[in-house]
């Protein structure tokens, strides 16, 4: 397995920094370029026309290589690959609504959501059907739940199509939610490992290898935006990997900074829904560190650091379970 994993290191990285340039120049010349909100922070809107739709640089690498090594003999091996393909299509036509529109809105918020809860149920009937458990294991109480088969179906749902907006809203500055998925990924290597999972390893470790080739591009100032194309992408493939891995409430910690933009976003509207006041300058809450003060590489580093000790902790906590 180890010349297996090598070589699909060696090609991925191969395959990445073939397509970077190329894609690149291509973005260029067709002025995909993305469109800055005029109510977020007033020094993002120098970044208009920064070409987006940037996460084909890593998914495609992801899709050819999952084809070629991946074991054939078994359909929930291609679960994570239907994930990738659904969400990246998602996210690829709303990129391309917003170039055509020239504006910063692509699809409809009810559109995304008949969609993405749509791919997960697919995911969940076609690649889940032949070995369904559907106990939750919960850490820290150490109790270990059985939700039934409808509960646990929209349970699956549920976390699949808010773990891919979460990721969607975590990518608002250059690099963050590469950076952070990169943890991410890392993680559930490792615990696939443990467990013995070869297509969330492999999987996992594509990831790994082309979101850091692409977060050169991508890392302030950014080349290059990754767009709907791969934000959503990324939430979901970490859910279904969560659920194939039986860590379903891991999730919570491995992906912890998705959790804390997005109840930032919550706690926010609903604070100016019920007394007309903020709790942030602005959200997702990174655009608040924004504003008092911090640049958006200080921000990068202070939540790429948060999710390492997120991820240590979610590993330790593996580890008490087994």
């Amino acid at each position: 397995m180890f010349l297996k994993i090598l070589l699909m290191i060696i090609s991925a990285a191969i395959i990445t920094f073939i397509i970077t340039p190329l894609y690149l120049k291509w973005l260029k010349n067709k002025q995909f370029g993305q469109f800055i909100r005029e109510e977020g922070p007033k020094a993002h809107l120098s970044k208009s026309g920064t070409p987006t739709m940037g996460a084909i640089i890593f998914l495609v690498p992801v899709v050819i290589l999952y084809l070629l090594f991946m074991d054939y003999s078994k359909l929930e091996n291609f679960a994570l690959l239907f994930l990738i393909l659904v969400f990246g299509f998602i996210g690829g036509v709303d990129d391309y609504a917003k170039i055509t529109k020239r504006q910063n809105e692509g699809l409809t918020s009810k559109q995304k959501i008949i969609f993405q809860f749509s791919g997960a149920l697919i995911f969940y009937l076609v690649f889940l059907r032949g070995n369904i458990d559907t106990t939750i294991y919960v850490p820290i109480a150490n109790q270990t739940i059985d939700f039934g088969l409808i509960l646990y179906t929209l349970f699956v749902m549920f976390i699949i199509v808010g773990a891919s907006n979460a990721t969607n809203l975590t990518d608002g500055l250059d690099g963050l939610l590469a950076g952070n998925a990169i943890v991410s990924f890392a993680t559930f290597a490792v615990i696939a490992y443990m467990k013995g999972n070869e297509a969330v390893l492999f999987t996992a470790i594509l990831f790994i290898v082309t979101l850091s080739i692409f977060l050169v591009s991508n890392f302030n100032p950014a080349k290059v935006f990754m767009g709907d194309t791969g934000s959503l992408v990324l939430g979901a493939v970490m859910a279904g990997m969560a659920i194939m891995l039986k860590v379903e409430i891991l999730l919570l910690f491995i992906g912890m900074i998705y959790v804390i933009e997005t109840l930032s976003v919550i706690m926010q509207v609903t604070s100016f829904k019920l007394t007309g006041k903020r709790i942030f300058k602005m959200s997702p809450i990174h655009h608040h560190f924004e504003l008092v003060g911090l640049t958006e590489k200080q921000v990068f580093s202070l939540f790429v650091v948060a999710q390492i000790l997120f991820s240590i902790v979610a590993i330790i906590m593996l580890f008490k379970i087994a």
